[in-house]
C-alpha cells in the first residue's frame, strides 16, 4: 500500500503562521514609511513657507513695525496658518521676526504646528 504524499495539516498551519508574521511585519514597515514620508513632506513645506515669509519681509523697503498677525494660505495641496510676530530688539534699527507655520488637517479642527523660524532684519 502506497502512502499519500503531501503536506500534513501541521506543516500547512506552521507555514501559514510564518507567512502571517512576515505579512504583519511588512505592513508595519510600510505604515511607518508612509507616516515618515508625510511628516518629512509637511515639515519641508512648512519650512519653505516660513522662509518665503521672512524673505518677503526682508525685501520690504521699510523696517516692519512691531506686530503679530496670522494669515491662512494655500501651498501645495494643503491649507496652512502662517503666524508672523515682529518683535523689538535692544537695537532700535533691528527687529526679530518669528514665523510659525501650522497645517490644517481638516476644515473643523485647529491647525497642527509644524515649524517655527526666527530671523533678524535691520534698516537698509
Amino acid at each position: 500500500m502506497e502512502r499519500a504524499r503531501g503536506f500534513t495539516l501541521i506543516e500547512v498551519l506552521v507555514a501559514l503562521l510564518v507567512f502571517g508574521l512576515i505579512a504583519t511585519a511588512a505592513a508595519e514597515v510600510g505604515s511607518q514609511y508612509i507616516s515618515s514620508f508625510e511628516r518629512i513632506r509637511d515639515k519641508t513645506l512648512a519650512g519653505w513657507i516660513a522662509d518665503n515669509r521672512i524673505n518677503a519681509i526682508r525685501l520690504d523697503e521699510e523696517l516692519p513695525g512691531i506686530s503679530e498677525n496670522s494669515t491662512d494660505t494655500d501651498y501645495g495641496p494643503f491649507r496652512w496658518q502662517v503666524t508672523t510676530a515682529v518683535k523689538a530688539t535692544a537695537e532700535p534699527t533691528m527687529r526679530r521676526i518669528e514665523v510659525s507655520v501650522a497645517k490644517y488637517t481638516d476644515e473643523v479642527s485647529d491647525p497642527v504646528p509644524l515649524h517655527t523660524l526666527s530671523a533678524f532684519v535691520g534698516e537698509k
